[in-house]
């Protein structure tokens, strides 16, 4: 019997051969997980889009709305299993021992700082961290060198880790300045609000069945449709294909931009950014501007097969620092783009 392929050893070719059926997968999958969950359908979609760009996305809302069960479908959904899985509800009483791993006693004897990280964050493929904001300086640095650099300081020295999917969770987004670098990581931010207002009793039936399938151990939405080798397949092919590079009929370089954006589609998004930051005063970071990019790239990709068009800019209404703007962003950029 063969070893299984390697997606990183996978040529560009051999992954376009695939894209379409992978693609597939992934939209099934993401609509078939919308069913058992009220109203958070976006959330679902943009958990899906992050998850393939490898980008962190942060959940915000009050208790009880749903923000666990939504990530805890999610992973079972993919089929991620426990060792490739970690997740934890931070406090400010959290030590980092619990997160990143316990000190080896007999190393550091010997005078070696080293953790042992088995079933710890560093080990994870995917992670789930509740209250983020709630971790204390200590964790805070090691997360930031996790998410940054996607690596893991063992005895001074750098450890590559596995981590392919970050979702977080938080009820409120604190203000604090030592918490500004942490927050500027995740570029996209999506509220869950309550819902019973509109959906009272489509979160009756959802949240009853909720319950009991919890109470009978049983996972109807695991249904086989999308795996995280799905995720990891089209972020290499997307990957690939931002890098390729072309000549233009004037002998111009033709980069990703030329080629998967539509005429009107980056200096409406230009527009729209100035436009925020004169009016409003949302900034929009370099860094964010570039993460932007790949995640327009990839939402374009898998909810309609490749050019960036005036819709995907929807993005931006998940770029507010706070609730506020999220809010304010959540109706003025539809607006911008002249949807109402």
């Amino acid at each position: 019997m063969s070893e299984p392929t390697n997606i990183d050893d996978l040529s560009y070719d051999e992954l376009a051969a695939r894209a379409p059926e992978v693609r597939d997968r992934l939209n099934r999958f993401r609509t078939a997980l919308g069913r058992f969950l009220v109203k958070r359908q976006d959330a679902i979609d943009l958990m899906t889009v992050c998850a393939v760009a490898q980008e962190p996305l942060l959940l915000v809302g009050p208790p009880g709305t749903a923000k666990s069960e939504l990530v805890t479908k999610f992973r079972d959904a993919l089929g991620v299993s426990e060792k490739d899985y970690f997740e934890y509800m931070l406090t400010r009483f959290t030590e980092p021992n619990e997160v990143m791993g316990p000190i080896d006693i007999e190393l550091l004897k010997g005078g070696r700082y080293v953790r042992r990280v088995e079933g710890k964050l560093p080990t994870a493929k995917m992670v789930f961290l509740d209250e983020i904001f709630k971790s204390n300086s200590a964790i805070l640095n090691s997360l930031l060198t996790v998410i940054n650099e996607r690596k893991f300081y063992q005895d001074g020295v750098p450890q590559a880790v596995p981590l392919k999917v970050l979702v977080a969770a938080t009820n409120e987004i604190p203000e604090q300045a030592e918490l500004g670098a942490l927050k500027d990581r995740f570029c996209l931010k999506v509220l869950c609000m309550p819902v019973q207002e509109d959906y009272f009793y489509e979160l009756l039936d959802a949240g009853l069945d909720a319950q009991l399938t919890r109470e009978l151990n049983q996972k109807p939405w695991v249904e086989g449709l999308a795996s995280l080798d799905d995720i990891l397949w089209a972020n290499r092919y997307l990957a690939l294909q931002m890098m390729e590079r072309g000549v233009d009929d004037d002998g111009g370089e033709l980069r990703d931009r030329h080629r998967y954006f539509a005429e009107d589609a980056l200096p409406t998004l230009r527009r729209l950014i100035r436009t925020l930051a004169r009016e409003d005063n949302i900034i929009i970071s370099d860094r964010k501007v570039v993460k932007l990019y790949r995640l327009l790239r990839t939402r374009a990709w898998l909810l309609g097969g490749g050019v960036v068009e005036r819709a995907d800019l929807h993005l931006l209404s998940y770029l507010g620092e706070t609730v506020e703007e999220l809010a304010l962003l959540s109706e003025k950029v539809p607006k911008l783009l002249g949807e109402n």
